[in-house]
């Protein structure tokens, strides 16, 4: 008896020990908003999981912060073929994953074997293989020159290479661990090395004091970085505000625009919006249910949303309005489509009135011969969308639509209206967020995987492919202007606000940066100033 006291006595003291002990210098907390269902970048597509693993991994190459320039990685140059089918990358000889095994060829080719492994569903890749394109497979050239190959001409390819999702992985880690496993284990070149993961809890990296082939956009490591990270979830937002005035957080990422609001002027912290390119908040048009079915109430909708009270009311301000299906600050933005339906509720009432609708007994919603005229809403709890969904719902009142809001309680859900047995909708909030507009394919293209909007049109087809297969920029943005055009054209989507993350740092954090995609922080360049 008195051994096994002794035994609880020891351990009681190990774990006090433990608790006790100091964090590393300038160690510091960031709050996270999204607890992913998963964290391997190969397998899962959030982009909340980039917010860490963008300092754990590195890449092939990256896109500037200045100006979204393609510049090397963990490769130095690369060679595109006059077909475009093949890229062909010199890699760097002096980089060695954290776990001490050397980076070369082969190791791409593994990480490149991983991300197209199809075999197990429920592990398949959902954004890295996207971002290969018609990749057909690869070439080991020699130790450090790799191929890749393409099945047609994919101008992205690059862009898909300058993000986490297809970061180099430690080839050692990758067969010591599952694919289930791995989350919990892994192993990149980055900046700082993976520590501990607690699903739900916390993410703790420490810095890789080996760290010396970062990118031009990485600055040379201090002793002033972050000695710890450690990534905490904020899944409710309110908590967010909370968390930075009680110091539990040095950092976090969007904050209610009415706590931001709040918080200009305090001293003790920094407000820093950052624009994310892709898609803007967005409502798409089922165009085969009825009565969304028909292009003039599509366009009535676009002319019954007031887009600038939505922003004003629900986001402060901080968000651009949005006007059509890529923000400004992704490649190829048309301006042209700016200003396009403008608020002007009698243009939607004369355009409702002009396919026959009115309000024949008088109680304030235009009729059908079942009752009042109605559409039905699906969104998802995220974003502020609800409250977005249920001001839509008071503006379209007006103009004399009735809307049933639908709420789902996530992704899964969302895409389960693909299905064509699932229950009916006239519009859905859903969007992607990257700094290539080829991510316009999966919801415009026919066969698009998230073609919500179920439009058919062999012309747009025509044009999304030879955007995503031409090389050239011009042409490229000469394309994407057309794409443009026809989605606003066709009032596929209403589109409401231009993404904006409202980061907020304490004052004693300096050097906070992110990438061109609007979400990542290079954490590598942070700064930590110690406090009296």
């Amino acid at each position: 008896m008195r051994l096994y006291v002794l035994v609880i006595i020891v351990l009681l003291s190990l774990v006090a020990c433990q608790a006790e002990e100091p964090l590393p210098e300038n160690a510091i907390t960031y709050g996270l908003t999204l607890s992913p269902s998963g964290i391997d970048p190969h397998i899962n597509s959030s982009a909340e999981l980039g917010i860490p693993l963008r300092q754990v991994y590195d890449t092939l190459v990256y896109r500037t912060p200045q100006t979204g320039e393609i510049v090397p990685g963990l490769a130095t140059e690369w060679a595109i073929s006059e077909d475009g089918l093949s890229y062909t990358f010199t890699l760097r000889r002096d980089v060695r994953f954290h776990d001490g095994t050397p980076f070369n060829a082969q190791a791409v080719a593994t990480n490149l074997d991983r991300i197209t492994d199809n075999s197990d569903p429920r592990t398949a890749s959902q954004r890295a293989q996207f971002l290969l394109g018609p990749y057909t497979g690869y070439e080991i050239i020699d130790d450090y020159i790799i191929r890749v190959n393409l099945a047609e001409p994919y101008a992205p390819l690059l862009d898909g290479f300058s993000q986490v999702y297809l970061g180099m992985a430690s080839p050692a880690a990758l067969a010591e661990y599952d694919r289930d496993i791995y989350q919990f284990h892994q192993v990149g070149t980055g900046p700082y090395i993976f520590e501990e993961y607690l699903v739900g809890e916390y993410l703790t990296l420490r810095p890789n004091p080996d760290y010396t082939w970062g990118p031009v956009l990485y600055d040379p490591q201090t002793e002033a970085i972050p000695g710890q990270i450690t990534y905490r979830f904020y899944t409710d937002p309110p908590t967010r505000r909370i968390a930075l005035e009680s110091n539990d957080v040095e950092i976090v990422g969007e904050l209610l625009p009415t706590d931001a609001r709040s918080l200009i002027g305090n001293d003790d912290f920094v407000l820093q919006p950052v624009s994310i390119p892709g898609q803007p908040m967005q409502f798409l048009m089922n165009t085969t249910e009825y009565p969304t079915d028909n292009l003039i109430f599509r366009q009535a909708l676009l002319y019954g949303t007031n887009r600038s009270a939505i922003v004003d009311t629900i986001f402060q301000g901080f968000s651009p309005i949005a006007w059509g299906p890529i923000t400004g600050s992704t490649l190829y933005y048309n301006p042209e489509v700016q200003n396009a339906y403008t608020y002007d509720p009698d243009q939607a009432r004369d355009l409702l009135a002009s396919i026959g609708f009115e309000d024949a007994d008088e109680n304030g919603f235009l009729d059908v011969d079942d009752g009042d005229l109605t559409i039905t809403v699906v969104h998802p709890p995220w974003g502020l969308t609800p409250e977005t969904a249920q001001l839509l719902q008071d503006q379209w009142r007006e103009i004399g639509i009735r809307a049933d809001l639908e709420p789902v309680p996530g992704f899964s859900a969302l895409t389960a209206k693909l299905d064509p047995e699932a229950d009916p909708y006239n519009l859905i909030a859903f969007n992607s967020f990257g700094l290539d507009p080829s991510l316009l394919d999966e919801f415009f293209l026919n066969d698009g995987s998230s073609n919500f909007t179920n439009y058919s049109d062999p012309e747009l087809d025509s044009l999304l492919r030879q955007a995503t297969r031409e090389l050239s920029p011009g042409v490229r943005r000469d394309l994407y202007a057309q794409i443009q055009a026809i989605i606003m054209n066709q009032a596929l989507i209403l589109p409401i606000r231009e993404y904006v993350n409202l980061n907020v740092a304490h004052e004693r954090v300096n050097g906070l940066e992110f990438d061109p995609y609007g979400w990542f922080p290079l954490m590598n360049n942070v700064s930590i100033t110690e406090t009296e």
